[in-house]
């Protein structure tokens, strides 16, 4: 005869609490959201890297087309003294950047840690050293990935936590912008030698449902800095050659140093017109 005992269905072992579904998607959106944020940190340094040497390269030269190109036009209006032809003249010094103040003087030439090597060396009339193109190396990208994932601040549970992962992920950005392996390699050692965050709690469901809300917006707010630094122009240069970047813009210097050959032999001819 079956005792009311075995009917009762056997447990396998203690149940799942109705929060770990949740969680587990909670972990997951978090884990996705670093792996959004490296790749778009990682992008935004290239960009950011390739507009200074872009700029550096070949704001000269552009420059100096805008200027001879405003010479041109009104060499050729004082030969013609046509009122479109001044006109034109007008328009194309106007095209022609004024002279700029100190503090445009000093863009791109010195950030929050002071004057670039290039201006330190021009103001004091040593050599100019070409620029250098930042491209953090394999190894760098790997100890910035892993450091990212360990101690982005999102991962913290109480104010304290929060500000001192803050506080040291500023630094691992930094160093990888620069590409400094070496202090990356100090960092992570850093990193590993210091407290252990407590382990995470099991949170009620509306604090999980609010967490995923806040990830789903940032990943938002991510997905329209990375469109943004897709969508602008060194971007598009970069997709052009991946692979070399330096080529590229040394092809674009070859183009330009020809224009500006082209502009000055047009002016001249104009002027000896005259």
């Amino acid at each position: 005869m079956t005792t009311p005992e075995a009917e009762q269905p056997q447990s396998d072992g203690p149940q799942p609490r109705p929060e770990e579904r949740l969680e587990r998607a909670v972990r997951a959106a978090e884990q996705a959201l670093i792996e959004f944020e490296i790749a778009v940190e990682t992008f935004r340094v290239e960009v950011e890297n390739f507009s200074r040497l872009h700029e550096q390269r070949l704001g000269p030269m552009y420059a100096r087309l805008e200027e001879l190109d405003a010479e041109i036009a009104e060499a050729k209006a004082a030969r013609t003294g046509d009122p479109a032809d001044i006109r034109a003249a007008q328009e194309a010094r106007a095209q022609v950047a004024p002279i700029p103040g100190v503090e445009e003087l000093m863009h791109g030439w010195m950030d929050g840690g002071g004057l670039f090597p290039e201006a330190v060396a021009m103001l004091t009339e040593q050599s100019v050293r070409p620029p250098e193109r930042v491209r953090p190396s394999e190894e760098a990208r790997k100890l910035y990935r892993e450091l990212a994932r360990k101690s982005h601040p999102d991962l913290a549970q109480d104010a304290a936590e929060v500000d001192r992962r803050e506080e040291f992920i500023a630094r691992v950005n930094a160093a990888y912008a620069r590409g400094d392996e070496a202090l990356l390699r100090e960092l992570a050692a850093e990193w590993a030698a210091g407290p252990v965050p407590p382990e995470r709690r099991p949170s009620p469901s509306e604090e999980l449902y609010a967490r995923l809300e806040w990830l789903a917006e940032r990943k938002e707010l991510l997905t329209i800095v990375a469109k943004e630094l897709e969508d602008g122009p060194i971007a598009s240069m970069l997709r052009l050659a991946p692979e070399d970047p330096d080529g590229l813009l040394e092809e674009i210097a070859g183009q330009l140093r020809t224009q500006v050959l082209e502009r000055e032999a047009r002016l001249a001819e104009l002027l000896s017109q005259d």
